[in-house]
C-alpha cells in the first residue's frame, strides 16, 4: 500500500478530511502515515483556502497507536535510532497539532489509544461516540504513555491521569467527554449530518465550528459502574508518591469494600513493567509543570532510553509477549518495583550520549488542548 493510499484526502470546499486507512492494522500509524500528516498538516496551515481540518479513522477504529512492531525490529537489528527516528517525527506531528493555527476536528468513532490518542487530543475538537475507546496502554508493554501524554494526562481532574496512564483502563466516550479527553459526544448515525455541516464552515475562527458541534452534542449519562465516578478514591490512591505507595493505598481500599474496579486496577498494575509504571509515574508528575514542547523534548529523551535498552528492555519483552508471541506472559526486568531504583528513573530523564534533543518548529500559537481547558 503506498504512502497516499495510507491517509485518503477529500477537499470539500475550504474544509480538508484525512482519513487513516489501514483498517487490518486498525489504522495504527505507519512511519510514512506520520509524514504524510505532517506534510498536510503545515501545507494546510500556510493556505489561505483551507479553514478547517477534519481527522477520522476507516473501520472500526479511529488509530490504535503507533506501529510499534516496526520500531522493535529496527531494535533487533541492532538499529534503535531508526526506531527513534520513528518517534521524533511523531511528536514533531504532535506539537504541530498542539499549536495549530486553524481548527482540527477529530472524530474518533471507535479505538482510540496511544499514538492514536497523540494524534487528536492536542487537536481543538474531539468528538466521541458510543463506539469511542480510548486507553494509553504503554505500561503493559514496557513503554510509557508518550506523545504528550504527561501534558494532557497531568490536566484532568484530581490523579486521573494518573490512573489512566499507569493501569492502561479503558474509557468510554461518556467518560472522555466527563473527565475533558473528548470536547463533544455525538452518536454516530449523526456523524454523516454532523461532517456535511463542519463543511460549510467558511472560516478559520474557531468559535464557527464550534457552534455547529454544539449543535450535535449530548450529554450522556455514565456508566454505574464508571471509573470517573470513583474519583474520590482514585485522589486517594493515585496521589501517592510512589507506585508502591498507590498499590498499597489500592490495596487497603479493596480490604475494606470489595469493588471490580479497584482489583482490576491492583492486578493491571502487577502485570505492568514496574520500570514502565516508575518512568510514567515520573513523567506524568513532571508533565503538571511543563508546557506541551518541554513535555514532547523530555518524552523523547526518555523514549531514546527505551529503544537503546541499557536500563531495561521492557519494551522489546512486552511487544514480544503481547503483540508477536502473544503469551500474555512478559519477563520483566528488573522483576520486582523495589528493585527499580530512583537513579534508573533520574537516568530516563537525562538525554542520551551522542543523541541530539527533539527539535521542535518555532510555532505562533498557544497549544490547543490548554486553551480549551481554560
Amino acid at each position: 500500500m503506498d504512502t497516499h493510499s495510507q491517509v485518503l484526502v477529500e477537499e470539500k470546499s475550504s474544509v480538508r478530511i484525512l482519513t487513516l486507512n489501514r483498517p487490518k492494522q486498525l489504522n495504527a500509524l505507519s512511519f510514512p502515515m506520520i509524514s504524510r500528516l505532517l506534510q498536510l498538516f503545515l501545507a494546510y496551515e500556510e493556505d489561505p483556502s483551507v479553514n478547517l481540518v477534519i481527522l477520522k479513522g476507516q473501520g472500526r477504529a479511529f488509530c490504535a497507536g503507533g506501529d510499534v512492531a516496526a520500531v522493535v525490529r529496527h531494535i533487533q537489528q541492532g538499529n534503535w535510532r531508526l526506531g527513534a527516528k520513528f518517534f521524533s517525527d511523531e511528536y514533531m506531528l504532535n506539537y504541530v497539532m498542539a499549536t495549530y493555527s486553524k481548527p482540527q476536528v477529530s472524530i474518533l468513532n471507535g479505538i482510540v489509544m496511544g499514538g492514536g490518542a497523540g494524534v487528536s487530543v492536542h487537536g481543538r475538537f474531539l468528538i466521541a461516540t458510543e463506539n469511542t475507546v480510548f486507553a494509553m496502554p504503554e505500561t503493559a508493554l514496557g513503554l510509557f504513555p508518550d506523545i504528550g501524554a504527561s501534558y494532557f494526562l497531568s490536566r484532568l481532574p484530581g490523579f486521573f491521569g494518573e490512573f489512566v496512564g499507569l493501569t492502561g483502563a479503558r474509557l468510554d466516550g461518556p467518560e472522555m467527554l466527563a473527565c475533558g479527553l473528548a470536547t463533544h459526544f455525538v452518536p454516530s448515525t449523526r456523524l454523516t449530518a454532523l461532517e456535511a455541516d463542519l463543511c460549510r464552515v467558511g472560516s478559520s475562527d474557531p468559535t464557527f465550528a464550534s457552534t455547529i458541534l454544539d449543535a450535535y452534542t449530548q450529554h450522556p449519562q455514565l456508566k454505574q459502574q464508571s471509573a470517573y465516578h470513583r474519583l474520590d478514591v482514585i485522589d486517594r490512591c493515585f496521589s501517592r508518591r510512589t507506585v508502591e505507595e498507590i498499590i498499597y493505598a489500592l490495596e487497603r481500599e479493596a480490604s475494606q469494600e470489595a469493588d471490580d474496579w479497584i482489583s482490576a486496577s491492583i492486578r493491571a498494575l502487577k502485570k505492568a513493567s514496574p520500570a514502565s509504571l516508575k518512568i510514567s509515574l515520573r513523567s506524568i508528575r513532571e508533565g503538571r509543570l511543563q508546557g506541551v514542547g518541554q513535555c514532547l523534548i523530555r518524552e523523547y529523551r526518555m523514549v531514546c532510553h527505551v529503544m537503546k535498552g541499557e536500563i531495561s528492555k521492557d519494551f522489546v519483552e512486552g511487544c514480544r509477549a503481547i503483540l508477536v508471541d502473544k503469551d500474555k506472559n512478559p519477563k520483566w526486568e528488573p522483576r520486582r518495583l523495589e528493585d527499580m531504583k530512583d537513579t534508573m528513573v533520574e537516568q530516563y530523564l537525562k538525554r542520551v550520549e551522542e543523541e541530539e534533543d527533539l527539535k521542535l518548529p518555532p510555532r505562533k500559537n498557544l497549544p490547543a488542548f490548554a486553551i480549551a481547558k481554560l
